[in-house]
This record gives structure tokens, sequence and C-alpha cells, in this order.
């Protein structure tokens, strides 16, 4: 599945060497001519065109966010490592609890908020705090950048609810164009003073871990049930730390491993609602809960 090369995407944002906002920008370019090349084979192209208004709008405010944590998640990276930054990043669904609970007034139960207890504790244990060499703590700049992230993550995935099933790929399209036009004013690598290995790794990241990524899961996901989603979905930080570990010799601690697994387990027991009345129950959810999961991949 797709969803195991957020370490791999992590690896390719190291080797590249380009700060953030630079890596976004060319994330952004290479995907929106991808896309556009896939969406024109299918005859899907003209379809962009008759995207509602309001849709369009949303595409537009998911796009200008989805820069944002896009940006911070390659900061967080650079900061702190990939597989720090991945699990950091896993607050996501605790967030979108969160602010179902201050927007929408939805009822916090609590049994959530032991979830949400938690995942904190792991959180704390994954920054590496308790077991760091003394002068060698956490960066924690990068772990608010992997917050902040999570944070417009979320935000992106609850404006996704507004979307319509059939036109992902021409709304991914949309924010990358989006991105596209936010970045360009503030680039600090120009194209020319890119190298031809900088070049590789950055088509990798746009070409493949944007463009191919998302045509899988707008076309694999929604055919899954959703528990299955959710739990492959996890595969990410699993993979995260397997290449910071195996590529970069990062060393992981015991209690970091501890962490990271408290993290995994609220997060999962979040997202299929363990423990949550019956009609939440993940067998009874619509399948739209696979098209909102598919909408956003870092």
């Amino acid at each position: 599945m797709a969803q195991t090369t957020l370490g791999t995407l992590g690896l390719c944002v190291i080797e590249a060497g380009t700060d953030p906002l630079s890596t976004a920008f060319y994330r952004c370019a290479i995907a929106a001519l991808a896309l556009a090349a896939y969406a024109a084979l299918r005859g899907d192209l003209r379809a962009l065109f008759r995207l509602p208004a309001r849709v369009l709008l949303l595409a537009l405010l998911s796009g200008v966010l989805m820069v944002g944590n896009w940006v911070l998640f390659f900061e967080a990276i650079r900061r702190s490592g990939i597989a720090v930054a991945t699990i950091v990043f896993h607050v996501q669904p605790f967030v979108m609890v969160l602010i179902g609970a201050l927007v929408f007034r939805e009822r916090l139960r609590l049994l959530t908020l032991g979830w949400i207890a938690l995942a904190l504790f792991g959180l704390t244990l994954a920054t590496g705090i308790f077991d760091a060499p003394e002068g060698h703590g956490p960066d924690w700049i990068g772990v608010l950048c992997a917050v902040g992230a999570a944070i417009l993550y979320a935000v992106v995935t609850i404006i996704a609810k507004g979307f319509p099933r059939s036109s992902g790929a021409q709304l991914t399209l949309v924010q990358c164009l989006c991105g596209v036009l936010v970045l360009a004013p503030w680039l600090p690598l120009p194209p020319q003073n890119l190298g031809a290995e900088q070049w590789g790794w950055l088509a990798m990241i746009g070409g493949v871990h944007t463009c191919a990524v998302y045509v899988v899961l707008y076309n694999a996901l929604p055919k899954l049930p959703t528990a299955t989603a959710a739990v492959l979905l996890f595969l990410y930080p699993i993979s995260a730390i397997a290449v910071d570990a195996l590529w970069y010799g990062h060393a992981i601690t015991g209690l970091q491993i501890i962490g990271f697994l408290c993290v995994l387990l609220a997060s999962l027991a979040i997202t299929l609602k363990w423990g949550g009345p019956a009609r939440n129950r993940p067998e009874q959810v619509d399948r739209a809960g696979n098209r909102r999961v598919a909408t956003e991949v870092r």
C-alpha cells in the first residue's frame, strides 16, 4: 500500500537538501504537472472547470492549509528526524476530536479523554526528553512544527468532508496549483540553483509521493472497509522509524518505543472509535470515511 511510503518520503526530503519552503513548492509544481497529465490521459481535465464554486473555494482553502502542513512537517523532519516528526504528527486524530468538541460541540466521552491522555503520555516519551544524553535534548522547535502540521492537517481533513467523492484527482490538482501560487513569491531556491541529484529527489517527492500516492489512495481506499484503511494508515510511522534507524542510524531508545506504541494505540482507538456507541462502530461507518481519509497525504 502507498501508506508505507512516509519513511521514504522523509528520506527524500532529507536527501534533497532543500529548505522546507522550496521542497513544498517543487512538490506542488511537479505533482501538479503529473496530475494534469494523468487527468488529461483519462479525459478528466475538463471536469476541473466544472467544479461547483463552493467546492472550488474549499479546495483552494484546503490547498493553502495543506501547503502550511507540508512546510511545517518538512521543517520538523529537518530538525527532529523522520521518526520523531512522524510520531508527533500522529496527534492529528486527537486534534480533530478537540476541534469537534470546541467548534461542533461534539460530546467528549470519558473513554475518549483516556485515549487522549495515553497519547499525550506517549508523545512525551517519544520526544526522548527522559533518556536523551545531557545537552542533547529534543529539538522543541521541531516538535512544535510537527504539532502545527498535525493541526493544519486536521483542519484540512474536516474541510474535505465537503468534497464530492468523484472529484478527487481534480481537487488534488487544485490544491497543488494553489500551493504553487502561494509559495512562488517566497521561493528561496530558484530552479537554476538546483543540481541534478536534487531534481531527482524532488521528482520522487512530487511524482511518486504525491501524484502516484494520491492516485492509489483515491482508487484503493474507497474500496476498503474503514477499519482496514485506518489500520493501514498506521504503517506510516512504522516505515518512518525503520528508515530513520536503518538509513541514518538514529538510535531509538526503549522509552521512545513505548511512547510510539502508546501514541499509535491511542490513535487507532480514536480512529476506529473503540468503546464508542454501537452506531459508531467501524463496521457501521459509511464508506465516506474512507473518502475523507484519502483526501490527504503527507
